[in-house]
């Protein structure tokens, strides 16, 4: 039997119920703050995130699923999306001397370990602003973010927080003074930590390993060579979002894992999902336009993860209209007799107009009127419709309220049957 690639899983019916439900959630609250959609491409040249993720990073160095096409370029299923909208924007002239706010969705490709929360095929929701460079473009950011917890009842299940890496200048003189400390101590970090000094030191700082954090204590402190203008910028995000009701707390290891952070980094963290405890990140990346060829552009976003919010509102919405016990069909029409299926293929067609929010589904197949009646039931509908050759010739429809046994069954002209499913399930 072939299964699925590991990391790569499937959703089921009853669980994509739940998907819509937070998918929708999470798209009328984006809608609502005035950001536009935009749809990426999967594939990307491999430069791309080369130099827009970084070459240092876990994901370009291990993570990426990379191809050569028949051409012999070298491509990628994109791993993140923040350098597939640069780009797009870019080419299409969207961002020189202009103010964008976009946002995307789609699945994201990394080989990392699979395990609960964590899968190599992803899906990741995106909101990201460009050409404004104050903290109150960042802080309607983490106000959307905020938003979109609030919409779907999780807000006591996740923490912001935040932290500023300061200019990209000031960075690097942190990277500079980390790597000269831990030099030393090569030999008394992990594995990955060893491997990070060379390459992407101030991911140490971000290491799960005690022996690791041990050896931080006395390590530079990030925020000693944050420059002014950034710790202003810094200090205006905290005010705002102390304005706006937002709780947060200060994470000065907090760097995250990609290149082009610059300024403000955040993240929403739960510990309601184990290890895998973050569930949308970002921040700024106001050199990123620029490392990929266009005009210096301040750029602020986040994505969001998700697989892990959907775990979270399961959690928090156990009796949510996805689960198992919900159904996908409001009224099933049995046609007992198969000599009329064309016209109750017509009549199905009559009532998912005349009745949009309905689902409707038609009987297929054969099977005697209680046999239909059977599935009709087990299908979850509230009515079952029964198309005979009689209620083709008179125009009427037969209903038999399923989860009503005051209700019965009843045969009534077209229209009243329509108005009676309206006001028995719309």
């Amino acid at each position: 039997m072939v299964k699925a690639v590991r990391g790569m899983r499937d959703i089921l019916p009853e669980q994509s119920r739940r998907w819509r439900l937070v998918e929708d959630t999470l798209a009328a609250v984006l809608t609502g703050h005035a950001y536009e959609e935009i749809r990426l491409p999967l594939l990307e040249f491999t430069e791309l995130f080369a130099r827009g993720v970084g070459e240092a990073t876990d994901i370009v160095e291990k993570e990426m699923y990379t191809l050569a096409d028949r051409d012999g370029d070298s491509l990628s299923l994109r791993p993140e999306g923040t350098a597939s909208s640069v780009r797009m924007l870019q080419e299409h002239g969207l961002l020189f001397n202009q103010t964008q706010r976009i946002c995307y969705a789609g699945p994201m490709f990394r080989y990392e370990k699979p395990q609960k929360g964590r899968y190599r095929q992803f899906y990741q929701i995106g909101a990201e602003a460009y050409g404004l460079a104050g903290p109150d473009i960042d802080a309607e950011l983490i106000g959307l973010g905020w938003a979109c917890w609030q919409a779907l009842g999780i807000t006591e299940m996740v923490t912001l927080e935040i932290n500023t890496l300061g200019s990209g200048t000031a960075r690097q003189q942190y990277r500079e003074a980390l790597v000269a400390f831990l030099t030393p101590l090569k030999d008394r970090l992990d594995e990955d930590s060893q491997r990070r000094l060379s390459t992407n030191p101030m991911r140490i700082l971000d290491s799960k390993n005690p022996a690791t954090q041990g050896l931080l204590v006395e390590a530079p402190k990030l925020p000693d060579f944050v420059d002014a203008d950034s710790t202003a910028h810094y200090e205006g995000l905290k005010t705002l979002l102390s304005a706006m009701g937002i709780p947060f707390r200060e994470n000065h290891k907090l760097v995250r894992g990609l290149d082009y952070y610059t300024h403000t980094v955040f993240e929403w963290v739960t510990s309601d999902l184990g290890s895998q405890g973050a569930v949308c990140a970002g921040g700024r990346y106001d050199g990123l336009v620029e490392r990929l060829g266009g005009k210096p552009t301040p750029a602020v976003g986040f994505a969001i993860g998700l697989d892990r919010v959907v775990l979270l509102h399961e959690l928090a919405h156990k009796d949510a209209p996805s689960d198992k016990t919900t159904t996908a069909t409001d009224v099933y029409i049995c046609v007992p007799d198969q000599s009329v299926m064309s016209g109750a293929m017509n009549q199905a067609r009559l009532l998912r107009e005349a009745l949009p929010v309905l689902r409707v589904r038609l009987h297929m197949g054969s099977g005697n009127l209680k046999k239909q009646l059977k599935k009709a039931d087990a299908s979850g509908a509230r009515v079952a419709v029964i198309f005979d050759a009689e209620s083709e010739s008179a125009g009427t429809l037969t209903l038999k309220h399923l989860r009503d046994a005051e209700l019965g069954q009843e045969t009534l002209p077209y229209d009243d049957a329509v108005g009676r499913l309206r006001r028995e399930i719309c």
